[in-house]
């Protein structure tokens, strides 16, 4: 389940490519996949562990094409362990809302990132987080758990103030919108038989994608997509 539109990212065989809070590497798996030398991190070392396990796995199947490479390592996205302008694509999915110091850490994402290099950031939507939030505490007030709700000009304001130059933007995942406000309502720690079967109906639409899923996530993901993107630039030198 990508959030990331690897189109509009463009990465390109050979790019250097770096995934932040890659929980357990479905970004990093595409990105390997398309010929990108990858570096993975993360904080948690059971997901260090999980992503590079399968990025291993990848490699030995011959699913990445020759000069790919990939990496995994456990780090603080608020001190990145890259060099400056060392970085041709950046990509932090679903993780600045964790992060108490996020402005710091969109701040080591500009110093990575090349002259001309790109990156996308994902959070959760403003709309359908904010009825997340109002059923159920124990959806963000956890340890590790969503620390803010950002609004989209709130988050290109930040990245503006990094020096980078926010330009795409798109909603991604309309179906699981639904399905985490049903969890909300009903308790997230609770396994009932509708919150069994709407996940079912996730697993198979992600495992067949049928035409019908796929028409209606692209009708509905303007509307109330769980997942807001943005894509952005880093200036090349004059």
């Amino acid at each position: 389940m990508l959030t990331v539109d690897y189109d509009l990212l463009d990465v390109r065989p050979g790019m250097r490519v770096l995934d932040l809070g890659c929980g357990e590497g479905r970004h990093a798996f595409e990105a390997y996949r398309r010929g990108g030398q990858v570096l993975a991190v993360d904080w948690g070392p059971d997901e260090v562990a999980t992503t590079s396990t399968w990025l291993q796995a990848i490699g030995a199947a011959g699913e990445a094409p020759a000069g790919a490479s990939a990496a995994v390592a456990r780090g603080d996205l608020r001190a990145l362990p890259v060099p400056d302008a060392s970085v041709d694509r950046v990509m932090a999915s679903e993780v600045l809302e964790h992060i108490a110091d996020d402005r710091t850490a969109l701040a080591e994402i500009a110093r990575v990132l090349k002259p001309g290099g790109r990156m996308v950031v994902t959070v959760p939507r403003y709309g359908p987080e904010r009825i997340c939030w109002a059923l159920s505490d124990r959806y963000h007030a956890n340890e590790g758990g969503h620390l803010r709700i950002y609004r989209g000009d709130q988050l290109w304001e930040r990245l503006a103030a990094v020096g980078l130059q926010p330009s795409d933007t798109h909603h991604a995942h309309a179906l699981h919108a639904p399905y985490w406000w049903l969890k909300c309502a009903v308790g997230v720690d609770r396994d009932t038989a509708l919150v069994r079967a709407y996940h079912w109906l996730l697993v198979w639409d992600l495992m067949r994608r049928p035409w019908l899923t796929r028409i209606a996530e692209r009708l509905l993901a303007p509307l109330f997509g769980k997942s807001f993107v943005i894509y952005a630039d880093k200036p090349a030198r004059v």
